[in-house]
């Protein structure tokens, strides 16, 4: 499977190349990144939307919840890419690994805070919101402003997803792969 839109070509208009000099730290693009700079106005708004910045979650909160909704939308291609650049930075096991991809909340790996929001990411992807049960077990966890950049987050990645699977994007060579069950 080839990718349906090809990715710009170096070289890139300066702030462009800026961008990508700053967030790859010296390794080549992602080909996500390279494509969405076809269009500078696309790429720049797709990056004004990033929240991996330090916000209202640790790391691995947010790992958690990008690794969960990539996987919950067959996002191999994001899903692997967090995997390969922040699972060592997030503690994850390799069973936490295994169980964001096709795991439960209820895996025994996970805290109750963790598996709140492992909950939250399957029930946002079931239908589309919160109940009221999942709503209060969150806000007594989480700040509203956590909370909210939760929501955000599972969004966004999910936008991220419908990129990286509607463009056909080749995989990373340096990303991890899905477990076999999710790939079977």
């Amino acid at each position: 499977m080839t990718e349906r839109i090809k990715p710009a070509q170096p070289p890139f208009p300066p702030d462009i190349q800026s961008s990508l000099v700053s967030l790859m730290r010296g390794k080549p693009p992602l080909v996500l990144f390279t494509t969405l700079a076809r269009d500078p106005r696309l790429f720049q708004k797709f990056f004004a939307g990033s929240l991996l910045d330090r916000g209202n979650l640790t790391v691995r909160q947010r790992e958690i919840v990008i690794d969960r909704t990539t996987a919950l939308c067959r996002s191999e291609y994001e899903w692997g890419v967090h995997i390969a650049a922040f699972a060592g930075h997030a503690g994850f096991s390799d069973a936490q690994i295994n169980s964001l991809a096709i795991g439960s909340p209820a895996d025994v790996c996970w805290s109750n805070d963790e598996r709140l929001l492992i909950a939250l990411c399957d029930q946002l992807q079931a239908v589309c919101t919160i109940d009221d049960d999942l709503w209060g077990l969150l806000s007594r966890s989480f700040s509203d402003e956590a909370i909210l950049e939760l929501l955000l987050l599972a969004g966004f990645y999910r936008t991220v997803s419908y990129l990286t699977n509607g463009l056909r994007l080749p995989l990373e060579p340096e990303s991890a792969r899905f477990p076999s069950a999710v790939v079977g």
